[in-house]
């Protein structure tokens, strides 16, 4: 398939970031969907257990792939902001080093992630009768966190260079291979939790060979040549300086949502079925968003490599409205149809009304998140990721801990535990614009040298 390379620094930025993020999109939502079809088809066509297993091990499965995006979304910064620059030779080096770093990662995390499901998921009070299903699940798809390593690197560069429909096809592929196959392993081999784990790996793995082909045999600077492949020090160091503090922040994230599943789990098998239902629509807004995200980042960062200084705040506001807007009318959409959609993954009236008390307060909120996460986005395609992990960590990690404690703890309401999501992200998104106000008057009208803002955090 021939590509033509997108220049992310020519023409009107509230165009092309719109063109550049639809793919992303769709890709995005269609890996949440695929992800969906496998609690949806356990919930089923399986039992109400099987459901509450799957999905109780949600929070705990994103701890651990969010390292893995946060890596993706370092090489995919860094990637554009050297092809902006036309440095052929130092993307080369970031291409090979990157897939490396990537793998080394994916099967650290295979096996730390194996090791600790079974005390961590007891840690979050995971009901007995959904307990053994649950690390039967992790155990299984974790074995598919080197391909995710792989498909995320891929993604990372292709997406540098504004290459955003290959890997939105490889996606659409794999996942309905996935789909097929959970139909398969759970409706005819009743093979329920096992079944919808070993599609999900399968599909990923899938995935992950045909990134690696397209890098194959693509004749941009970043192509893969088998003389190439070892890790070059100065790019390893750039990649994990962007992209492990990223990753880092994702995981933190999480953990503190450890906290917010606790809480959960601390209600009866309904509410915690319910939610494990409701969840999935946190996945389809926060992924669809993420789209305009990582184009803020790709954007920045190849128009801070070219010099072009003047296209960078005006990337951020455009990707901050895109972002809202389908944050505030996909959450609008669950908020009214929400029984709709849960309808899908159960049959239980009581388990539909508990996901209900879900989507009723984060539907009117996800838009909220995209001031905190947009303006995160946008730092780091300016090179910035150690002080925003700092500040998410203080104004989301620790505060929701702190609110489990202290609020949920005095109300024990599971109102006031999903009320936590709003607050916690205009606290966070408060500090994180006040610092990109920062870091943007200091390079950008302060100082007049260009090269003033380096990896250096």
């Amino acid at each position: 398939m021939a590509v033509v390379r997108e220049d992310l620094t020519l023409g009107s930025p509230f165009k092309k970031i719109l063109w550049f993020s639809l793919p992303l999109m769709f890709s995005n939502l269609l890996q949440v969907l695929f992800n969906m079809s496998d609690v949806a088809i356990v919930g089923r066509f399986g039992s109400k257990e099987a459901l509450g297993s799957v999905g109780s091990t949600s929070i705990y499965v994103i701890l651990f792939t969010g390292i893995l995006i946060g890596i993706g979304s370092g090489i995919n910064a860094l990637a554009a902001r050297y092809l902006g620059a036309k440095d052929d030779e130092r993307v080369a080096r970031i291409s090979h080093t990157g897939l490396w770093i990537s793998l080394i990662i994916g099967f650290f995390l295979l096996l730390i992630g194996i090791a600790l499901a079974r005390p961590i998921l007891v840690l979050l009070s995971t009901k007995p009768e959904l307990l053994e299903n649950a690390v039967l699940y992790v155990s299984i798809v974790f074995l598919g966190l080197p391909a995710l390593a792989i498909y995320n690197y891929g993604n990372g560069i292709l997406s540098a260079d504004g290459d955003t429909k290959r890997p939105l096809l490889f996606l659409a592929s794999a996942g309905v291979i996935n789909i097929i196959l959970n139909l398969i392993f759970v409706i005819f081999l009743k093979w329920s939790v096992v079944g919808v784990a070993l599609a999900s790996i399968i599909s990923q793995y899938l995935s992950a060979i045909m990134i690696i082909l397209t890098l194959c045999l693509s004749k941009r600077s970043y192509r893969l040549r088998l003389h190439q492949l070892k890790i070059h020090g100065r790019e390893a160091k750039a990649i994990l300086g962007l992209g492990l503090p990223a990753g880092i922040q994702n995981a933190i994230f999480s953990m503190a949502n450890l906290f917010i599943q606790s809480g959960v789990n601390s209600f009866d098998t309904i509410m915690v079925e319910g939610n494990a239902a409701a969840a999935n629509a946190d996945a389809l807004i926060y992924d669809a968003m993420a789209a305009f995200y990582m184009a803020v980042s790709s954007f920045i960062a190849q128009n801070f490599g070219a010099g072009k200084k003047h296209n960078i705040l005006k990337c951020y506001f455009i990707g901050l409205l895109y972002s809202s807007v389908i944050g505030f009318v996909l959450g609008m959409g669950f908020f009214l149809f929400g029984k709709n959609f849960l309808a899908l993954f159960t049959e239980d009236k009581e388990v539909i009304d508990a996901g209900m008390s879900r989507l009723l307060i984060m539907g009117c909120s996800y838009f909220i998140s995209s001031l905190m996460d947009c303006t995160i986005a946008a730092l780091r395609g300016l090179g910035k990721t150690i002080i925003p992990m700092i500040l998410l960590v203080l104004g989301s990690c620790i505060f929701r801990i702190i609110w489990v404690y202290t609020i949920f703890g005095h109300f024990k309401t599971i109102e006031s535990l999903y009320l936590l999501y709003p607050v916690s992200w205009l606290l966070t998104a408060t500090i994180v614009i006040l610092y990109f106000i920062y870091i943007y008057r200091k390079f950008f009208i302060a100082n007049k040298n260009e090269s003033a803002l380096c990896l250096d955090n």
